[in-house]
This record gives structure tokens, sequence and C-alpha cells, in this order.
């Protein structure tokens, strides 16, 4: 089951909820859209979605955010940062965190920035990388948030991660025009 929430001026509040999938096989029955009347929109735009951290939830969660930037009107420079993000960011979780339980991915737009979260239930912070470091070329792993740093920071933006005993989470970002 894939919870979303999204917010955004030409449907300033729409909550769909259900096993929601436009872009793949999972079963669309179930879903409810009830949107807040036009008076109420807000300056920001915000996105969230709660998933089980499968191998399947990578390319659904990607395609949803692209989705989403489109929508926004997002550049395609920035959208590819945050695409990238996201795919890397929602991996790391499926592969590395142990906590059992949903991660959240998040989006907003507002202030100039465009953020995009991903958090899990792991309380452990990720290891991150130095971008001086030497990398082993036979690594199948450990190269996607060193990628996310770096990207993030040649778009402008910055890259936290942030831990407790509730879980993870890693933001990304980036200034928009």
């Amino acid at each position: 089951m894939y919870t979303t929430t999204v917010t955004h001026p030409a449907t300033p509040m729409a909550v769909l909820t259900g096993a929601v999938d436009p872009v793949g096989p999972v079963d669309p029955v179930g879903l409810v859209v009830t949107p807040a009347p036009a008076a109420e929109a807000p300056a920001r735009v915000f996105a969230r979605w709660t998933a089980e951290p499968t191998a399947a939830t990578v390319p659904l969660l990607r395609a949803r955010v692209r989705a989403l930037l489109e929508g926004w009107e997002v550049a395609d420079d920035t959208a590819g940062v945050l695409l990238l993000a996201v795919s890397e960011l929602v991996a790391n979780v499926v592969l590395h965190a142990a906590a059992p339980g949903r991660m959240r991915v998040s989006a907003r737009l507002g202030g100039g920035w465009l953020q995009l979260e991903v958090a899990d239930r792991a309380p452990g912070l990720p290891r991150l990388p130095d971008p001086a470091a030497e990398v082993d070329p036979d690594d199948e792993h450990g190269r996607g948030l060193l990628i996310v740093r770096l990207l993030t920071a040649e778009a402008g933006g910055q890259l936290t991660v942030t831990a407790d005993r509730f879980g993870t989470a890693v933001r990304v970002r980036v200034p928009v025009a």
C-alpha cells in the first residue's frame, strides 16, 4: 500500500490513499481524491509518499517524483539531480536499512528551493563518503551517496543526513529559478 499526499497550486490539496500506481502493475482499487477549496492554496507545494522498502519501490517512486517535477515545471538539470537522488537514496534504504517498516519520500518546493527527503526507520547514520577518498573500482556499492553529494553541491545545493532513535533522513536541497 502506498500513501501519497500532494499539495499543488492547481489542486491545492489532494490526498490519495490506497494501492495507487499509475506507472506499474499495482492494483489502483481504493483511490480516494479529496481536493481542498481553491481559496486555501498554499505558497508552497509539497508531496509525500510512504511505501515498504522493496526493489520494486525504486522505479515507482522515481516515476512519481518525475511526474511531480514535470508538473512543477522544474528545469531539466535540476530535475535530473533529484531523480538520480531519489533513485540512489531509495535504493540505499532497500539495500542497507535493516529496520523493518515503511520509508517516506517527500518533495517540497518553496522559497526558491526544492527539497527531496528520503527517511526510514533505521537509527544509524549512513556513511557519508569523503569526495577525495579513493574508491575501489571493483566495488559494486558505496558510490550512490557520494554521487548524490557531488551533484547536489555542483547544483549549488546541500545534502544533510540526520538520525535519531526513530530513524534516518537524508535531505537534498537545491535552488530553483
